[in-house]
């Protein structure tokens, strides 16, 4: 075998190698992208837990606010049963302005807030509430990392012969919640 020979296996070989190299990397993304979609999935089921709860105890005091309850119930119903990451991201927004009307509609009853067992559901939301933002900030890092790594070259040439495909980010469906409260004294 020729020296020239033996250079074209081995640049055939250094390709090769840089290929799989850069196919493992973008395998590994999208699996970071899942497990942080698994993440959000693990609290949005924790809250999906509590809102029955929490719901139960409020209509002990609001009976007569059925249409925040139903609200609520159809919010929820449809989060669970919701398929893909732009459908899900859609119910979700939905359950929690239903969450937020049903909060404001608390304010009306101060006996129910003093009620410990409507205080602690309340905060065990308020906490579930909490790392659902963590998991979708983890989420929308660990997709943009990923739509980062399939879009620069060379990769976007491995990531193009293998399919991968843009994930979605979590965003702000309502522009209303996009702007700073206003405080008022």
């Amino acid at each position: 075998m020729s020296v020239v020979g033996l250079v074209v296996i081995a640049v055939a070989v250094i390709v090769v190698f840089v290929v799989i190299g850069m196919y493992n990397h973008l395998v590994r993304s999208r699996k970071e992208v899942d497990n942080a979609w698994s993440q959000i999935d693990v609290q949005l089921k924790r809250r999906y837990d509590l809102i029955p709860n929490l719901l139960e105890t409020v209509k002990g005091y609001a009976a007569h606010e059925a249409g925040v309850f139903e609200r609520v119930t159809q919010a929820r119903t449809a989060a669970m049963t919701a398929r893909g990451t732009g459908e899900k991201i859609a119910a979700e927004t939905g359950l929690t302005g239903a969450l937020k009307s049903l909060m404001v509609q608390v304010e009306a009853y101060p006996e129910l807030k003093a009620n410990q067992n409507f205080l602690a559901l309340q905060e065990e939301l308020s906490s579930t509430e909490n790392k659902i933002s963590f998991s979708r900030q983890h989420y929308n890092d660990s997709a943009t990392n990923y739509n980062t790594a399939i879009a620069v070259f060379p990769a976007c040439i491995i990531a193009a012969l293998f399919h991968f495909k843009d994930c979605e980010l979590w965003q702000i469906a309502d522009a209303a919640e996009r702007e700073a409260p206003k405080v008022k004294f």
